[in-house]
């Protein structure tokens, strides 16, 4: 059985926080604000994941109520969602995704992200896509207000 499950997150861009967008630390004047590293690109992934499987989503399963997860690695999120898609029998086919911001420029990081997703993953890098996009100075994300990434991933049952 093959199934598909889609993605999507938002993350405000504050001061004094790291900008961490698949799993890189990009150097930036702001950061993602949320519970975890707030990886949003990796958020939007680990949620495509999840429903694909349907298992529900990261809210379900990493709580940000919970104090224990405060401040989590995004990729530990990521390496679990993969823990639980396997315990259902399932495997990744690929995965699309698709950054949405002004600033910073992500494409000098693209390459990495896709390593970091892969290797996370356990699946060969040619299966990840990840691309950056603009709203052309449009909406929260063209202010800088914050971003926002899509994903989605397609799943096998074994």
């Amino acid at each position: 059985m093959i199934r598909v499950g889609q993605g999507f997150d938002v993350h405000q861009l504050v001061k004094g926080r790291k900008c961490i967008i698949g799993g890189v630390d990009i150097p930036f004047d702001k950061g993602l604000e949320g519970h975890s590293d707030a990886d949003v690109l990796l958020h939007a992934i680990s949620d495509a994941i999840l429903g694909a499987a349907g298992l529900g989503d990261i809210g379900k399963h990493f709580p940000n109520t919970d104090p224990s997860i405060k401040n989590i690695d995004s990729r530990d999120i990521l390496r679990q969602v993969i823990l639980l898609i396997h315990e259902q029998k399932y495997s990744i086919i690929n995965i699309d995704a698709t950054v949405i911001c002004e600033l910073p420029k992500l494409t000098p990081y693209i390459d990495r992200m896709k390593n970091n997703i892969a290797l996370d993953c356990g699946v060969d890098i040619n299966v990840v896509n990840v691309k950056a996009t603009t709203t052309e100075n449009l909406g929260f994300t063209g202010r800088g207000e914050g971003i926002a990434a899509q994903a989605i991933c397609l799943v096998e049952s074994r």
